[in-house]
């Protein structure tokens, strides 16, 4: 089983206006991006982190890095919960589900995906290059998926330097996703592909990012999901009732807890090893009325 203690991959269903808060306590602390600083922060201090990446060597690398990092910082790795993002399209057979994404490619505005092409790689292309490659030199010095400035600059130059794409097919592929990983195929092969991710340590679930609502989203919960159940791999019902729980986090300490056991105990704080205690104050308690 996945080197994470827990039984299958976790999911986050994500909506066009979703928060990801726990009904009751604090919020689930979530990060995203994947740059050098990001995954220093990210392991740190995020419970759970959105990342995008194209291929599974990508992911094991990414998550074996956050997994060690989190661990050098004194932390529990299974409380570091990794989710890449996946936007599946689904059909009865991978014929259908190709030409169901063929459909929401050509819905596109050009014009749109070349802006946000310029913004990030700070370069204007014309619709007159639409059908031409991707200028490789666009993408240098981009980096690699634990050594990176700019963590969504490496993803699509890892698209460009492996598949050769042109302009227009590379604008599909960052249309919906946003360089996330598409999924296309019958569910089976949707259901493969997130087993063979979570079985081989490359996340610890996935953030859902159906390509349209609400149909993408029903058609996962009702095809993808039983399988995954056949297969031992998710819930067959809730056990708590709030996103920490579902996600098998742990409920943090409350920090009042802890400044009422250090008020009683003299206000004295054990430092970290090899450091003197030190003396502790507690914060602040702020109120305000609405």
């Amino acid at each position: 089983m996945h080197p994470a203690d827990h039984t299958g991959p976790r999911f986050h269903l994500r909506g066009p206006l979703d928060v990801p808060r726990s009904p009751q306590g604090r919020p689930v602390l979530v990060q995203a991006g994947a740059s050098n600083e990001g995954r220093s922060f990210a392991a740190r201090f995020a419970e759970v982190i959105f990342t995008a990446h194209q291929r599974l060597e990508d992911g094991q690398a990414f998550y074996a890095d956050i997994k060690d990092r989190a661990t050098r910082f004194g932390r529990i790795p299974s409380e570091v919960v990794i989710l890449p993002g996946i936007s599946p399209f689904i059909g009865d057979t991978e014929t259908a589900a190709l030409e169901l994404e063929r459909e929401f490619n050509e819905l596109t505005v050009p014009e749109y995906g070349l802006r946000q092409l310029e913004q990030l790689t700070g370069v204007r292309l014309s619709e007159a290059a639409l059908d031409g490659p991707v200028p490789e030199e666009l993408f240098r010095d981009a980096g690699n998926v634990t050594d990176n400035a700019r963590s969504r600059l490496q993803v699509v130059a890892g698209i460009v330097e492996r598949e050769r794409p042109t302009v227009r097919r590379l604008l599909h592929r960052l249309a919906g996703a946003r360089g996330h990983r598409v999924l296309t195929g019958a569910a089976e092969q949707v259901a493969d592909a997130i087993e063979e991710w979570f079985r081989q340590g490359a996340a610890d679930g996935f953030n859902v990012m159906p390509p349209f609502y609400p149909g993408g989203l029903e058609l996962f919960t009702s095809r993808v999901v039983p399988l995954l159940r056949e297969r031992g791999l998710f819930r067959d019902e809730y056990t708590g009732g709030t996103l920490r729980e579902h996600l098998g986090l742990s409920r943090p300490r409350s920090r009042f807890v802890d400044e009422a056991h250090l008020a009683s105990a003299g206000g004295v704080r054990p430092g970290p090893v090899g450091q003197p205690s030190t003396s502790y104050r507690p914060a602040p308690r702020c109120s305000s009325r609405s």
